[in-house]
C-alpha cells in the first residue's frame, strides 16, 4: 500500500485554502483576464495556474520518487551525478571529407568536448559509397563520407580510441560501420575489449520517423541484435544500441509520444536479444536511450524523470532483471533542432541554453547543443564553439549542478511526472495490443499518431496559439550568416579517387573469401555462430566498402520501401 508523504488533515487543510485561493484568483481575473484562453505545453498537456500537495496527494516518496542512484532511479542514475562528475559534452560534428571532421574532433577536444559524436553524409547513412549514382551532389553535405576502412582512419586520426568514447550516429549500415571502427581500432594497436562509445544502431525509429531506409523489419533487427550479442561478448565497454526519441520528437512526436514509442523500441530490442538467448543482465546495462530537449522546460524535465521510472519498472517486472544497472535508463540529449529558426538565427542560442539547462536538470549523461546556424547547414566552428561554450557555463558558471535533481518535490514537476509517465504507459498498452512494434509499424500507427501530431501543432503555430518568436509574433525576415558553411564540390572529387585508389590495391581473392564468409553467416539461422560482426570485421579489413557490404544485406534480405501512408 502507497504511502502518502502528507497526512490526510493536512490534505484537508489545505484543500479549504485552496478553494479559498480559487475564489481569490477568479476576482482577480475579473480586473485583469488571463493572457491566453488554454495554457498548454509545447505538445499540449493543459497545465493548471497553480499545483500544491493536492496534486500528488497519494504519493510515496520511496517508491516514486527516492534517491539518486537508487530504484526507480527517479531522481538520477549515479548517486552523485554532477557533483562527483559533469556530463559528457558531445558536439555533433561531420562535415565534408574524413580529414575535414578530424579537424573538427581535434578543434572541438582543444576547446573542452569530451567525447566524439559523428554524423554522416547522407549516401553513408543509406548504406550507398559516394560513388554510387544516388549518392551524386550528397557528398559530405550533412555530415562526412565514410565509404572505406580507409576513410575511418582518416577520420580518427591521432585520436587515442581507448580514452575518448566516440557516438556514432547511424542505423541501417551500423554493424558495417561498427566493424569498421574496430578494425581500424584494433590495427593502431587499440584492444577491441577496451574501446567506448555508442552505435545509434536503431532500426525501428528508422521506420517510424527518420526514414533512412534499407532492409526490412525483421531483418534490421536481425542484425542488431547481432551487434548486441557481439558487443556483450566481445565489446563490454560499448553501447551497442542508443534507442533514439530524438528523431520521433524531430518529425513531430509530442512528448508523451516521443518516450512511449522511444521506450517500447527498448521493449523490442530486449525481447530480441532474449530470443536470442542472452540473459536480461548481461546485455541491459549496456542499452542506452537518446531524448529530444524541445523548448518547454519543465514538459522535457518531466520526461526525462518519467523515462527512468518507467524503464526501471519495466525492467524489474516485465523482464524479470535482478541487478540494478540493467534497470538504469543512461541518456544522451540533444537540444531540438525543429525548435530552431531561420529567422532571427541567435534567438537559436537562447532556445539552446534553455532546452540544454532542461536537460541538466533532468539528469542527461551526455549533451550535444546545437549551434545558431545549425537549421541552414552544417555548424561552423564559430557557432560550435558557442554551442559548447554553453554548455562549460552551464556547468561550470551556474551553479546548476551543485544539487542533484533540484527539483524534486516541485508539486508541479512531480505532478507533470506522473502525468507523462501515466499517458506513455496508455500507448504502451495500446502497442501491446496491437502485438508489439513492427506489428504497429506495419499498420502506420505510431507514424499516423506522429504525422496527426505534427499536423495539430503547426495548426496552433498558424492560429497564433503557440508563440514562435521572429515568427508568428515580433515577425522579420531572413537574415543571412555571414559565417555559414559550404561544402565544396571539390570534397566529392577527392573521395571518388580516394575510393577508387583504395580499391586498386585491394587482395581481390581475400576479399571475395570475406564477403563469402558474411553472405554465408547472413543465410544462415540467427545464432551465436552465423553472428555477422566477426565476418564483417574481417571483410572491411579486406577492403569491402560500405556499399559492398549493404548491397549483400540487400540481396539476402530484400529492400524496404516506405508505403507512404497518408
Amino acid at each position: 500500500m502507497a504511502k502518502s508523504m502528507f497526512s490526510e488533515s493536512e490534505l484537508d487543510r489545505i484543500e479549504k485554502e485552496y478553494r479559498d485561493w480559487q475564489n481569490s484568483y477568479q476576482k482577480a481575473l475579473g480586473k485583469v483576464p488571463e493572457r491566453l484562453d488554454r495554457f498548454s505545453t509545447v505538445s499540449d498537456l493543459e497545465i493548471a495556474p497553480i499545483y500544491t500537495p493536492l496534486d500528488i496527494r497519494a504519493k510515496d516518496y520511496l517508491e516514486e520518487i527516492g534517491f539518486p542512484g537508487v530504484y526507480p532511479f527517479t531522481r538520477g542514475v549515479q548517486t552523485s551525478m554532477y557533483r562527483a562528475r559533469l556530463w559528457t559534452m558531445r558536439m555533433f560534428a561531420g562535415l565534408g571529407s574524413a580529414d575535414d571532421t578530424n579537424g573538427r574532433f581535434h578543434y572541438l577536444i582543444n576547446h573542452g568536448e569530451t567525447g566524439l559524436s559523428t554524423a554522416f553524409d547522407f549516401p553513408t547513412l543509406m548504406g550507398y559509397d559516394t560513388e554510387s549514382h544516388l549518392a551524386r551532389g550528397e557528398c559530405g553535405k550533412c555530415g562526412v563520407a565514410i565509404d572505406t576502412i580507409e576513410d575511418m582512419r582518416r577520420l580518427f586520426a591521432n585520436i587515442n580510441l581507448e580514452q575518448v568514447t566516440t557516438s556514432m550516429t547511424i542505423n541501417p549500415p551500423a554493424s558495417v560501420i561498427w566493424a569498421m571502427y574496430i578494425a581500424n581500432a584494433e590495427n593502431h594497436g587499440f584492444q577491441r575489449g577496451k574501446l567506448g562509445g555508442t552505435i545509434q544502431n536503431d532500426c525501428l525509429k528508422e521506420f517510424i520517423a527518420q526514414k533512412t531506409l534499407m532492409l526490412p523489419p525483421e531483418a534490421s533487427l536481425r542484425l542488431v541484435t547481432d551487434t548486441v550479442e557481439f558487443g556483450t561478448r566481445e565489446v563490454p565497454r560499448w553501447n551497442t544500441i542508443s534507442i533514439s526519441g530524438y528523431h520521433i520528437r524531430e518529425a513531430g512526436a509530442t512528448a508523451v509520444q516521443e518516450l512511449a514509442f522511444t521506450i517500447y523500441d527498448g521493449i523490442t530490442y530486449v525481447e530480441e536479444a532474449i530470443k536470442r538467448g542472452l540473459k536480461v543482465d548481461d546485455f541491459a546495462p549496456r542499452l542506452s536511450f537518446f531524448w529530444n530537449s524541445h523548448i518547454d522546460f519543465f514538459e522535457e524535465i518531466a520526461k526525462m524523470r518519467a523515462a527512468r521510472r518507467i524503464w526501471a519498472r519495466l525492467m524489474k517486472h516485465r523482464f524479470k532483471a535482478q541487478h540494478p544497472r540493467s534497470m538504469l535508463l543512461r541518456f544522451h540529449t540533444q537540444t531540438a533542432g525543429c525548435s530552431l529558426t531561420a529567422q532571427e538565427p541567435y534567438n537559436n542560442v537562447i532556445r539552446t541554453t534553455t532546452e540544454a539547462l532542461a536537460a541538466l536538470l533532468g539528469g542527461t549523461q551526455s549533451l550535444h547543443t546545437n549551434s545558431l546556424d545549425e537549421v541552414y547547414m552544417i555548424p561552423s566552428e564559430e557557432a560550435v564553439k558557442i554551442a559548447l561554450r554553453t554548455q562549460q557555463i552551464l556547468g561550470d558558471e551556474t551553479g546548476v549542478t551543485n544539487v542533484i535533481d533540484p527539483l524534486a518535490g516541485s508539486y508541479f514537476v512531480e505532478a507533470l511526472t506522473d502525468k507523462m509517465e501515466e499517458e506513455a504507459n496508455v500507448y504502451i498498452n495500446k502497442l501491446d495490443e496491437l502485438g508489439g512494434m513492427v506489428a504497429a509499424i506495419e499498420r502506420d500507427y505510431p507514424q499516423m499518431e506522429i504525422a496527426d501530431a505534427a499536423y495539430a501543432f503547426q495548426q496552433q503555430v498558424e492560429k497564433g496559439e503557440k508563440i514562435i518568436i521572429g515568427v508568428n509574433k515580433y515577425p522579420s525576415g531572413r537574415p543571412e550568416l555571414e559565417f555559414v558553411l559550404k561544402i565544396d564540390d571539390t570534397v566529392e572529387r577527392q573521395q571518388l579517387e580516394q575510393t577508387a585508389a583504395f580499391k586498386a590495391k585491394r587482395d581481390q581473392a581475400a576479399l571475395t573469401r570475406a564477403m563469402d564468409e558474411v553472405r554465408r553467416r547472413c543465410e544462415g539461422p540467427p545464432r551465436w555462430e552465423n553472428n555477422v560482426m566477426p565476418a564483417l570485421i574481417d571483410a572491411v579489413r579486406a577492403g569491402a566498402t560500405e556499399q559492398e557490404v549493404c548491397d549483400l544485406y540487400r540481396d539476402v534480405f530484400g529492400i524496404y520501401t516506405d508505403p507512404g501512408t497518408f
